[in-house]
């Protein structure tokens, strides 16, 4: 194995930065600290919660952020129907495409021509969400793919790339938000790829899964790790966050239900990832 233990965040829009930083801080309120696994792996929204948590910002406070609106920051709100469009436009190239770098080369088509915000716009709106623009000095991996060539990277301190930028790029869902540019070249979402990403943190002894959003590859992904040895503890949303999610998860109105939904699968999950991240 090339490490020990890694977290890894999916994407799930702003009610699943909630959400997760919630299952993180009920985890640490409850005595598990995940913070301290040797990769942090985010993709989307993900990305966002990895970069809070690998930086100097205590978890109660990122939770406060989420769920009090006296803390919370200015989110964008998308043009009406463009999520719905864009899982429209995805199921549609699936059943057409096998390729998958074919599709995400056509995702990223799709959303180099779609109506949106800015780019300045939406970077302004990812660095009010970054406590610390400077990546942290412990391993933090950010995924996102070129919106050209239909390319994933694997974002971090190594590849040169601001964490803002690189975050950006992370979370640029595409047909939604404008593509990131990076080193001249647009770039979209890491989840137009996986939710998860979660055979990019192959190779760990014990890995935590946090996905806000279904994955039709966490699955696989998972048994993967678990055939090659590793283990394997995946938190999932239950009903009552779901509810908290509401009909749009890209909706501001959806952080202080999902981030408290959030803390208390956290708080109920903590011995069984306990066990996980004490097992040798």
């Amino acid at each position: 194995m090339s490490g020990e233990r890694a977290l890894v965040v999916g994407g799930g829009g702003v009610a699943g930065i909630a959400w997760a930083t919630g299952v993180l801080a009920g985890l640490a309120d409850s005595g598990v600290d995940v913070g301290d696994a040797d990769l942090l792996l985010g993709t989307s929204a993900g990305s966002v919660v990895a970069a809070q948590l690998a930086g100097a910002t205590p978890l109660p406070e990122l939770l406060r952020s989420q769920v009090d609106p006296a803390f919370q920051r200015e989110e964008l709100l998308p043009r009406e129907g463009a999520l719905a469009a864009v899982f429209e436009f995805a199921a549609k190239l699936d059943a057409e495409v096998g390729d998958p770098v074919e599709r995400l080369r056509r995702t990223g088509e799709m959303a180099l021509a779609a109506d949106t915000v800015t780019e300045a716009e939406r970077r302004s709106v990812i660095e009010g969400r970054l406590p610390s623009h400077d990546w942290p000095g412990r391993p933090l991996s950010v995924i996102a793919v070129n919106a050209r060539t239909g390319e994933t990277r694997v974002l971090d301190r190594a590849s040169g790339i601001g964490l803002v930028d690189a975050v950006a790029a992370s979370c640029a869902v595409p047909g939604v938000w404008p593509a990131a540019t990076i080193d001249g070249v647009p770039h979209i979402d890491g989840g137009a790829r996986s939710f998860t990403n979660l055979d990019l943190a192959a190779g760990h002894a014990r890995t935590l899964v946090v996905a806000p959003m279904p994955d039709p590859v966490l699955e696989a992904d998972a048994a993967a790790i678990v055939e090659r040895g590793g283990l394997v503890e995946v938190i999932t949303p239950d009903e009552a966050a779901l509810t908290a999610f509401g009909d749009d998860p890209l909706s501001p109105a959806s952080r202080t239900p999902a981030g408290h939904a959030g803390f208390a699968q956290g708080t109920e999950a903590a011995p069984a990832v306990a066990a996980l991240w004490s097992s040798s």
